[in-house]
Formats: C-alpha cells, structure tokens, sequence
C-alpha cells in the first residue's frame, strides 16, 4: 500500500474516531444540552398501554405490601407484628434472610428462590411474555430494584442481585429477551433512590460491608456512587427503551442525576434509538417525561405524560388476600390517560414463586380482548381539542408520600365519554362507557350543533362491531343539545363502546 493511501486511510479512521466520539457526548450533564432531547418520542405516544411488575424479595412474605421491608423493623406495625410471630424478631431474622435463605419458626425454608417451569417451578417468563402482548400492552418489563436494594439482574456493582443470590438467574435478562422476542418496547423501574435515603431508617447500624449496601448504610457519596453504577449496568447490559424513576431524586445529589441522564440518552444515541426516562421529582418536563402515580391531571396536559397504577389498591406487590379493580374500571381509566394526552402504565403482582394469578391474567385478558377490537381509537390517535364529558371523576389525583389522596380506577357511565382522534385528523373517536338501554340513543353533548359544524366535513357515522373492520351504520342527529346517535336494539355486550366520526378532510374544530 503506498504512503499516499495509508495517509488518506489514517485520516478516514481519525474522522470516524472523531465522528463516534463527538456521536457519543451528544450530551453533556447539564439542564441546557439535556433539553434538547425528545423526551417523548413518537412511538411512546403511540404505544399508549404498558404493563411492569412489583416481584422480588418482598413478594416472599405476601404480606401487608412491597414496603414489609422497612415496616418489618419499626415497633409495633402489622409488619413488625407478624414478622415476629412467623419468623422471629427482626434483630435475629432481618430483611437479608429472605435472600440468603433461612427457616420460619414453623420450620419452613424461606427464601426467594422461584425456578423455571423448565427446571420444575412456577416461572414461566414466555408465558408471561405471552401475556402482556394479549393484553394489548405495548411495552413490558421488571421492577429491576425496588427500595429494599436487591437487583434483580445479575449485578457487578452490588453483591445483592438475582445472580449472586436467591434463584440464581440474571431476572431481568430473562424477561427482557422474551419480551423483545415479541417486537415489545422494555421498560425497567428503578425504585432505589429511597433505598439510600431514608427506607431503612430503622434498621441498625451494620458492621458487615455487604450489609451496608443492602441496607443503604455506605453514607452519601458512596451510595451515590452505588446509585449510578447501578443505572449504568442496566443501560449497558439490557438497552432498555423506557428508565422509569420513583421518587426522592431530589435527594441526590444533582451532578449524579444529570450524569445518569446524560449517559442514559448518549448511549441511546449510539444504539440509534429514542428513549424514554420518566420522573415524579427532580427532573423536569424538558428532559423527561413527568410520572403521575395513581392518578393524573384533570384536563389535557401539553406535554406528554405518563401514570403508573396498580390493578389492586391495597398492594403493589403479591400479598395474601390480596384484592382487585374490575376490568372496566381499570379500561376506563385507560381511556381516560389517553384522551388526555397520557400513557397508562399497569402493574400486576406475581406471587413469590413466579406464577401469576389467574385473577390477574383475567384482567388483562380482558382488556385485551377490547382492545384487539376497538384498538383503532387508542393506539397511535391524539388528544382532541377536549378530552370528554360525564360525571365521574377520573385521574384527579397524584400520589406522593405526603398523603395527598389518589384517584383509584373507577367505571364510567353511560353519561361518560372520552375523545381521541386519529394522527391524520379525519377520524374522531367517541369511546363511550355505558350503553343507554332505553331508547338505544348515545348524546354527546360535546357535538351538539353550538359547539361543532358538522354541516360540511362530516361523511358519516358509524358504530364500531365486533372488530376494527366491523361498521355498523347508525342514525344521527345534530341538535343544539348535543350529537344523537341511534344505535341498533340489539348489540354484543362489551366494556365500552365505540363510535367514530369520519371526516372528509380535518375534524372541525370547537366553537369558542
């Protein structure tokens, strides 16, 4: 090769260090560069539905709720209660034995151990897998670490993790991969900011090191340190489409959290992915997606934004007794995130061993079926000019640890409707939560002849059937008092009802 080639050669390759490096530092760990990301990529409003999962170490108890943890140490609570009469006294039976393993007072092995169906357990990660894509959720993942400070991915930075310990198996890795296999986005929650600042307040000082880091007792610098290792190892090892935070970020230090952020995003840069990181403190609607657990706004928020519940309000994690909201309530709330301009993010409670409850699956099955057929109103639509009407209340609420109440999943009536349209504007859609079983006429107030011209652009009407495909041609009428709809007598009974407006060019808008 002659010299004039080997020169033009080393340049080309400086160039494309160059181009890789400047590719990687896209952003720096500051509030400007951090602003300049989408922190609500197209296909996160589209996806509208996702499922995650509150199972680990504090599943093997079943009691009271994924807190037991922190309760167990506290006098007198209904958890350090019963932690006494089945275990023992927490000073003799901590939080740790759940992992390591240890005998209840009955003489039963306790531990966190679920198997493999594969091996002759309970954990069937494709089947769960096959789940979630049957409830119509487009992306799926783990609580990868909640407070209690166990990782549930096979760990270098803390010797606490579901490899090391408990059933051997890389948790994340497994489920991950079986949720990919089926084109499903993943997203992981990282619950540990509490873990380090304040969640086993009660727990004595330890002497052990490996203790200190289960229980958060390194001391600021080192559990910050601790904190973004952390972070690091799950963007690296699993590339996850969606970082979902707890709260307390705003007790770390904020050169820490902008370093998370910032490496998160490069390094999605670099995968040529758009990520998602979501947060309820800290952070800000510029650099991520604001979370509200339980609830959410009463009207239609700008920016885009996400809720988090739980299909049972006494439990984010399996107990035992543990109780449900129905089906339609928790559709119905759905529907309600997504007309105004909201993601709904559902958590289910898998028992300890890794089997799911067929009260659960039943749920999710169920919204799936409704959404495999009326879908076309939820996935990839946009909020309208208004997001509904009818009485019941829904979403106003945001949960935070200063007792402020929540909104919980509750049904809508035949009164309540919510609106979303379609990304091309010709389509607007009338979800509607009750049948009117007198007379077989829906009033929309919200199109009434004041409030809409329907004269010029409307091409027509119909009811939604069995599927998207499924049109059943309906009677209407425009009125000063709202939109009349009359549908046929007879109908197939369903969580809620569809009826779409097709329009010749854009949906008209509202009259001031």
């Amino acid at each position: 090769m002659s010299q004039k080639m080997l020169a033009l050669l080393l340049v080309m390759t400086l160039l494309w260090s160059c181009k890789e490096e400047q590719k990687q530092i896209q952003y720096t760990s500051d509030w400007d560069s951090l602003s300049k990301v989408e922190p609500a990529p197209e296909w996160f409003k589209d996806a509208k539905f996702g499922i995650y999962f509150h199972w680990g170490v504090y599943s093997t108890p079943a009691f009271g709720n994924e807190w037991y943890p922190r309760h167990m140490f506290k006098d007198s609570t209904s958890e350090n209660l019963h932690h006494k009469s089945k275990y023992g006294d927490p000073k003799d039976w901590p939080y740790d034995k759940f992992i390591t393993g240890g005998k209840d007072l009955a003489g039963n092995d306790v531990r966190f151990a679920p198997k493999l169906t594969s091996e002759g357990g309970s954990f069937d990660p494709a089947a769960w897998a096959d789940l979630f894509v049957k409830s119509g959720a487009r992306f799926a993942g783990p609580v990868a670490e909640h407070h209690d400070g166990f990782s549930m991915w096979d760990s270098k930075a803390n010797p606490w993790n579901a490899m090391m310990q408990g059933p051997g198996i890389d948790l994340v890795k497994i489920l991950t991969d079986e949720i990919r296999k089926r084109d499903m986005k993943v997203i992981l929650s990282m619950h540990h900011a509490y873990n380090i600042t304040g969640f086993y307040e009660y727990v004595p000082e330890q002497s052990d090191p490996s203790l200190k880091i289960l229980y958060g007792q390194l001391g600021k610098e080192k559990n910050e340190a601790l904190w973004l290792a952390k972070h690091k190892e799950i963007i690296d090892q699993y590339q996850p489409d969606i970082i979902w935070q707890d709260f307390n970020l705003t007790k770390i230090s904020e050169p820490v959290l902008l370093n998370f952020l910032s490496y998160y995003y490069n390094q999605a840069d670099v995968w040529g992915k758009e990520v998602v990181a979501t947060y309820k403190d800290a952070l800000n609607t510029k650099v991520a997606v604001l979370d509200y657990e339980r609830g959410g706004p009463f009207d239609i928020r700008e920016d885009y934004w996400l809720t988090d519940d739980a299909i049972s309000k006494s439990s984010w994690c399996y107990t035992e007794g543990i109780g449900y909201y129905s089906t339609k309530a928790v559709l119905h709330s759905l529907f309600d995130r997504v007309s105004k301009n909201g993601n709904l993010l559902l958590n289910i409670s898998p028992k300890a061993d890794g089997s799911i409850p067929e009260e659960q699956q039943n749920i999710l099955l169920g919204m799936g079926d409704w959404l495999s057929r009326y879908g076309e109103a939820i996935y990839e639509t946009r909020v309208w000019e208004k997001y509904g009407e009818g009485p019941t209340e829904m979403g106003s609420g945001h949960f935070h640890e200063d007792g402020a109440k929540f909104s919980e999943p509750v049904e809508g009536t035949v009164e309540d409707i919510r609106f979303t349209r379609s990304k091309d504007g010709k389509y607007l859609y009338a979800i509607c939560m009750g049948w009117p079983e007198n007379d077989n006429k829906f009033s929309i107030r919200s199109l009434s002849a004041d409030s809409l011209d329907l004269s010029t652009q409307l091409e027509g009407i119909a009811l939604m059937g069995k599927d998207n495909k499924d049109l059943i041609p309906v009677k209407y009428l425009q009125t000063s008092e709202g939109l009349i709809v009359e549908a046929p007598a007879k109908h197939e009974e369903a969580l809620a009802y569809l009826i779409r407006l097709k329009f010749k060019n854009q949906i008209p808008g509202l009259r001031k």
